[in-house]
């Protein structure tokens, strides 16, 4: 009877492993359905700022090893959908951030809890007081983008070879970075619904505080935070 029920156990415990929806094991370090975003967008043009030191931190982020975009097959395919229609417009797409591991966002957390490092305040968060990033909303424990379906991005005009004026630098913490926030001219806003429309037409959905990012509505690890490094 021991061994029936040590068997039994073995095969549930297996089971839930294997189930997508719930992740409940070691799955967080498979990458085995994420892809590159060039091999399936050959020409988008990559800033991986977390890779870099330009960003709001100051460092290169936990996790970044290579500054690489990564995403779920799932988004890269509806993402190439949105490059496709907005190519024949005359943009092109620029990423900032796709795939990020839960480590990065401890990264943040670690960060944003030290008070005395605002060395890049200026540049990205200067009207906001570093001691309420959590109360405001601009650090969480989880982030959509350990979950591989999402994107931070914009628009490079084809011709020029310049980033569309979106009324806010990427990463910026303050209310001109909400897509409905009313910019200064009225450019910057018909730039940001290009963006929004081409998104949502291929099945992302955009973040009110964030007129860059965008998560697939339909994404295959809605319950899954991964935390394998980007290499």
């Amino acid at each position: 009877m021991r061994k029936i029920f040590v068997t039994l156990l073995a095969v549930l415990l297996f089971t839930a492993c294997t189930r997508k929806a719930e992740q409940t094991c070691d799955p967080i370090y498979d990458r085995s359905d994420f892809v590159e975003v060039t091999e399936v967008i050959p020409d988008v043009i990559l800033e991986i700022r977390y890779y870099s030191t330009y960003n709001f931190v100051g460092a290169r982020i936990d996790g970044y090893e290579r500054p690489l975009a990564l995403m779920t097959r799932q988004a890269a395919d509806s993402l190439k959908a949105v490059n496709d229609e907005l190519k024949a417009r005359g943009y092109r797409l620029k990423i900032w951030d796709t795939y990020r591991p839960q480590r990065a966002v401890n990264h943040f957390i670690r960060w944003a809890e030290d008070i005395q490092d605002t060395a890049m305040k200026a540049v990205f968060y200067p009207m906001v007081d570093k001691s309420r990033l959590f109360e405001e909303g601009y650090i969480y424990a989880r982030s959509s983008h350990s979950r591989g379906s999402t994107v931070d991005l914009t628009l490079i005009d084809a011709a020029t070879g310049k980033e569309l004026d979106m009324g806010s630098p990427f990463d910026w913490f303050g209310n001109e970075s909400h897509p409905d926030y009313s910019c200064k001219l009225y450019i910057q806003s018909e730039n940001r619904l290009i963006l929004h429309n081409a998104m949502t037409r291929h099945g992302f959905q955009g973040l009110d505080s964030e007129w860059w990012h965008f998560t697939l509505t339909d994404e295959p690890y809605p319950n899954t935070y991964f935390d394998f490094p980007i290499e």
